[in-house]
Order: C-alpha cells, then structure tokens, then sequence
C-alpha cells in the first residue's frame, strides 16, 4: 500500500514554540485524525504539508512529492479545508463554481451541484451571510468537486452544530470507499474522530505522544478502577494515565501488562488522550 503522506523528524521554530521532530504515515485510502488541544501544532504540521510553511529540519512528501521542492504537479489533487474557508463575502454558488472551474483543471461543476444538494446549501444566498456551518460546508464541496485524492482538514469540525457534524463525517466516510483517496483531519473534537478514523495521533505541545490503530488502541488500552492501595500493587510500566479521587483511583493501563483476570473497563480515544497529557504533565 502506497502511503498519502510521510513525515520523518519534520521540525519547525517559533518564539514560544516548536514543532519538534515529527514522525507521522499516512496509508493510502485511510483517515488519519490528528488529536490536540488548541497550539499542539496542528494547522503548523498541515501549512508545512502545504508549503505554506519551511520546515527548519525533517522531511516531507504528500502524495510522493517532496515538500521541500515543486508541489504544484499534485496541488490539483489536494483538498483543503482550514478553519476559515475565505471566499469573498459577496459570491453566490454560481459564482464559486465559474471561479473555481478557472482553477482547478478536474473541477466538475455537476458535483459541485450534487454537493451543494446533499449539504443543503443555498444557490442564491451570499457566502458573507453564510452560518459558520455553511461555511465549512461549502469548504468542504470545493474541496471535494475537483476530485482530489486527499483531503486536508484542519479543524473543519470546529464550532458545528452535532447534526452538520454529522453531515460532514458521512460524507468522509463516503470520500475513503475509494483506496485511492486518503484524509488528514485535525481536530480538538475527539468524538469526531473516534467515528471515522482508521489512524489516530496525539499531538501535545508540539511533540508526538502516540500514533496507532484506533482498534489497536481500543483494544490495547483498559480503564481500571481501584483503591489507592490496589493502584501502588500495579506496575508502573503498565500504566498510560492515573487520577486520583475520594473514592479511589482511575488508571489507564495497558492490557497486556496487567494480571490475568484484572476487571478491566473500555476505554474512550477521548478519555486516553486527556489521561497522557496530565499524566505527561506531572
């Protein structure tokens, strides 16, 4: 399997800030969801997969091409949605859609239209007096009328209401039926992408805590909960996160490295990003 994107020790300097060696593989046909709070340096990863940014150290290539040289052979075959799609205010669809056809080469305006149907948005409505989540709607029907074989969200979830949320994740899940198509999607919503992703990360203060399967992670990881006295009996090794209450002690623990028979609960991708990054806190 081809993979869409592979980053290797990609680093990037800010005051106040750094991006600090990350490793990331995206395969072919999969979604990738990039987990982190607000300034973990998610749209820093997503604008130096776009070139919009010079990594200060690493490499990079999307869909085979290096990041550090010409991009622009497989750009036609990016989508890209950010937090803030940017289309003038006073454009109506029909407009979008000409404008957009004298870009893109693959643009198709019957998807387009397709698009703007399913997502139930106006023709004749300006984009300025768009909602915020028509907004991202129409972000994402460009994105996806020109065919591209990967999309790029960076936070393209944020701020939704739960029933156009779930309108935007149906429609991903639709995009990734084809092997050939791939999705890198950041979000600080983790029950978004609990939903539709194959792949998750953690991204904290610019630094990689994990990346794996999300059934392995699933699977692989087990809420326990116990006295404070039956906490010190575990292995420290075993365990991933640990908070302390009045009533006893809540761990994160890896299953493999806990005694046979240990009553353990599932544990949520939400629950396990929270519980490292206190615990990587301490």
């Amino acid at each position: 399997m081809n993979n869409a994107i592979e980053i290797k020790g990609l680093t990037k300097h800010f005051p106040g800030f750094a991006l600090e060696g990350l490793n990331l593989t995206l395969p072919s046909g999969c979604i990738l969801g990039l987990i982190g709070e607000n300034g973990a340096g998610k749209s820093t990863t997503i604008k130096l997969l776009l070139g919009m940014l010079t990594p200060d150290a690493g490499t990079a290539s999307v869909l085979g091409a290096d990041i550090g040289g010409d991009l622009r052979p497989v750009k036609e075959e990016i989508g890209v949605v950010l937090d803030e799609p940017g289309l003038p205010h006073m454009l109506k669809a029909g407009q979008i859609d000409k404008i957009m056809g004298s870009i893109y080469q693959n643009w198709s305006s019957g998807d387009f239209a397709a698009l703007l149907r399913r997502l139930d948005l106006p023709e004749d409505k300006p984009y300025g007096d768009f909602s915020r989540g028509m907004k991202m709607k129409m972000g994402l029907a460009i994105a996806l009328a020109h065919k591209p074989r990967l999309l790029l969200l960076d936070e393209a979830t944020s701020g939704l209401d739960p029933v156009v949320r779930d309108d935007v994740t149906d429609l991903l899940l639709d995009f990734t039926r084809d092997e050939g198509h791939s999705i890198l999607l950041s979000s600080h919503i983790v029950s978004d992408l609990e939903k539709v992703c194959d792949y998750i990360a953690f991204l904290h203060k610019g630094k990689l805590m994990l990346m794996e399967e999300k059934d392995v992670l699933m699977s692989e990881y087990g809420l326990l909960q116990c006295s404070l006295t039956e906490a010190e009996q575990i292995d420290p090794a075993a365990v991933i996160g640990r908070r302390d209450t009045p009533y006893g002690c809540r761990l994160i623990v890896r299953r493999d490295a806990v005694p046979v028979g240990t009553a353990l609960g599932s544990v949520s991708i939400e629950e396990l990003f929270i519980f490292m990054v206190k615990e990587e806190q301490v």
